[in-house]
């Protein structure tokens, strides 16, 4: 079984400083040295300009996220709510409706989805999204979400009577997200990975992600964690993130290596070890646990 290995750099970004283009013409091009944006740092500046009031810097920053992590649903709701604060209801609109169909149980999204339809004077979507969270509140139950469906329930009907009432900045779930709380889920949630409990693990990861957004220690777990449940297209998913926010990030490179050599394709596996190589000219922990996965499924 794979060793784990605590990731140690969950605060400190894991990407490649910013890069910005030279000036005098000549040189490389533009794909290459546009700035390059470390999207867990851009989060955490979007969040704390969100709790400061500050919108259009959080439109800035986590413009930047979605940009370079387009598939966070997390940053896509916070983004939703800078727009909303700067009282451009239809690029929040945009950004809630992206931030749902990434994650469907995201339901500050859905909740301010419904309230930005109704503002625009959509009634019929904005009573989908109460159907659907009046759907989940019956499923759900005394379920952990059960006070936050609820709430929403309550604020979407509220919206539909209340016609032009003001759309006030959410200030709750991830805007209360602190790095301390996150670096405490993080290490719990790789306690229950040792464990072996990968869905607790997975909800801890959740948490986390929620103070940290995008960081690729967070997703590599995640995929991890996944993977461990047999999630193997969800799990590609999130090592697939990870390497976009941090292309040389061995954890997650070693672990897509050890999903393909799960799914059979060991060819792929060979090109992931030969990543590794590349980035360890010295040798590594993860390059030589890839070869041993490799080594281990060859023919006998």
């Amino acid at each position: 079984m794979t060793r784990f290995r605590i990731l140690l750099t969950v605060v400190a970004s894991a990407a490649a400083a910013p890069a910005y283009a030279a000036s005098g013409g000549g040189g490389s091009l533009p794909s290459a040295s546009a700035p390059q944006y470390d999207p867990a740092a851009e989060y955490r500046a979007g969040l704390d300009a969100l709790k400061a009031d500050d919108f259009k810097k959080a439109e800035r920053h986590l413009a930047r996220v979605v940009s370079a992590a387009p598939r966070d649903a997390n940053s896509h709701y916070l983004l939703g709510l800078a727009r909303a604060g700067g009282n451009n209801l239809k690029g929040a609109l945009k950004a809630y409706e992206k931030a749902v169909r990434l994650d469907s149980n995201l339901v500050l999204a859905r909740q301010n989805l419904g309230i930005t339809y109704a503002k625009l004077g959509d009634s019929a979507k904005a009573t989908e999204q109460l159907d659907e969270l009046k759907r989940r509140q019956a499923a759900c139950g005394t379920c952990a979400q059960a006070a936050q469906i609820g709430a929403a329930v309550n604020a979407v009907s509220a919206a539909l009577g209340g016609g032009k009432q003001a759309l006030q900045p959410v200030r709750e779930g991830l805007l209360f997200a602190g790095a301390e709380a996150g670096d405490a889920a993080y290490i719990a949630a790789v306690s229950l990975i040792n464990a072996g409990r990968f869905a607790d693990a997975i909800e801890q990861l959740d948490t986390a992600r929620q103070s940290f957004g995008p960081h690729p220690d967070v997703l590599t777990y995640l995929g991890f964690a996944h993977r461990k449940l047999g999630r193997f297209d969800v799990a590609e998913a999130y090592y697939r993130q990870a390497l976009a926010a941090a292309p040389g990030h061995l954890g997650a490179t070693e672990y897509f290596g050890e999903l393909k050599v799960e799914r059979g394709d060991i060819a792929g596996a060979r090109a992931m070890l030969a990543r590794l190589d590349a980035l360890c000219s010295f040798g590594c922990a993860e390059a030589e646990e890839l070869r041993r996965w490799i080594d281990a499924a060859r023919p006998s």
